[in-house]
């Protein structure tokens, strides 16, 4: 008789446990979205000479790792499948296992070619689960890693490339996505977060198109180097100015670290897109701190603060970012404004995450009146990704 889906999976997983080639497990896509669970993360260990599964439930906030007794795990796992996880990853050495579920819980389940044949360690500790493994090869090919490790300097590197990935991983499970998005990267320098995702989406057969677009030729020529060696056909790398993209062909616009307006530039190309997903870092911010500096008159009773450069700077930061926010609003995204790494890695460390919600023929005019009240108590003419839009 012909196993269901989620059944043939646990087989799988039973015999990859027999047979000592379990690499990991990871579910994902929670139901409903609302919670703060996020994924689920498995892996074996050795406790005690007895092989259990390890649990690492990780939230919002914070993560909570409990150990079970194989027969217990296996019985824990058919109840998550399907009612609170709708996709689970399956990596053995010998192949890949994905099973997903649809908005009917119906399940299908796919068999791919091995992603490692690398044993994870059994050993009981506080070992971080990350989504990207140190022996991923294309760390190596961009020089973060060494003979699947990672280098001693690039340590605050390979933190920052999993914090991304797991912001990532959650936006894209929100985001309404056509089945093969386009992605592009605005701005991706040496492409370490662009390779990255590809192999995030990779790991969980997520099929995309990822476009980096970057102004040094030398680094463009670099980064399809390396995409050729790994056979990563889905990856390319152009030399353009981000203002000649073509709209027409952006579902998740990524701009990271984008030096002041082209930080605009991008923002303004994703809402002209209507792209589902937009996801900015930002960097520097000269034009709203001038509009600032240039004003005869300040409005509020913050002005007699602004005369300290420091707090002038930070100030500006706030409001260029602020409206920013507030104009995807008005334009039918949910947006949100945090923290993504250690400022100890990078003082720009500030993300602003947009999912479109609802498509707007008009701005929002109550939005577009809060942005109007902000830029007169600071004297400021206007922002420009206004004058973009």
């Amino acid at each position: 008789m012909e196993l269901a889906p989620e059944q043939e999976f646990l087989v799988a997983l039973q015999t990859s446990l027999a047979q000592e080639q379990l690499v990991k497990l990871t579910l994902s896509k929670c139901s409903p979205k609302s919670s703060e669970l996020t994924h689920l993360y498995i892996r074996p260990i050795l406790i005690k000479d007895r092989l259990q599964l390890s649990f690492t439930y990780r939230y919002t906030t914070k993560d909570i790792v409990k150990n079970y007794a194989l027969k217990e795990a296996i019985a824990i796992l058919e109840e998550q499948l399907g009612s609170h996880f709708l996709n689970a990853t399956l990596l053995t050495t010998t192949a890949d296992w994905l099973l997903q579920y649809n908005k009917k819980r119906k399940a299908r389940l796919q068999q791919r070619n091995p992603s490692t044949t690398e044993i994870v360690g059994t050993e009981h500790n506080k070992q971080k689960n990350y989504l990207i493994a140190e022996d991923s090869p294309f760390l190596s090919n961009l020089g973060i890693a060494s003979h699947g490790k990672i280098a001693k300097k690039q340590q605050d590197k390979f933190r920052q490339i999993n914090k991304y990935i797991e912001v990532m991983s959650g936006l894209l499970e929100q985001a309404d996505l056509p089945l093969v998005p386009q992605v592009v990267d605005m701005g991706c320098g040496k492409g370490y977060l662009t390779f990255a995702l590809r192999q995030y989406l990779a790991q969980h057969q997520q099929d995309a198109k990822i476009v980096g677009i970057e102004l040094r030729p030398n680094l463009v020529e670099f980064c399809n180097n390396q995409a050729a060696a790994l056979g990563w056909n889905n990856l390319e790398f152009v030399a353009q100015d981000i203002l000649t993209y073509d709209n027409d062909k952006i579902d998740v616009l990524i701009a990271l670290h984008a030096c002041d307006i082209a930080t605009d530039i991008a923002i303004a190309k994703g809402i002209k897109a209507n792209a589902p997903l937009i996801v900015t870092a930002p960097c520097c911010h000269k034009q709203i701190r001038r509009a600032m500096r240039s004003s005869q008159t300040v409005n509020n009773s913050l002005a007699p603060l602004l005369k300290n450069g420091i707090v002038e700077e930070r100030q500006a930061e706030i409001i260029t970012d602020g409206i920013r926010a507030l104009l995807l609003e008005a334009h039918g995204y949910q947006t949100k404004v945090f923290e993504f790494i250690s400022s100890e890695h990078t003082a720009k460390n500030l993300l602003i995450t947009a999912v479109k919600k609802t498509n707007k023929e008009q701005p929002d005019p109550q939005l577009l009146a809060q942005i109007e009240a902000i830029k007169a108590d600071f004297g400021i003419e206007t922002h420009y990704l206004e004058t973009l839009l």
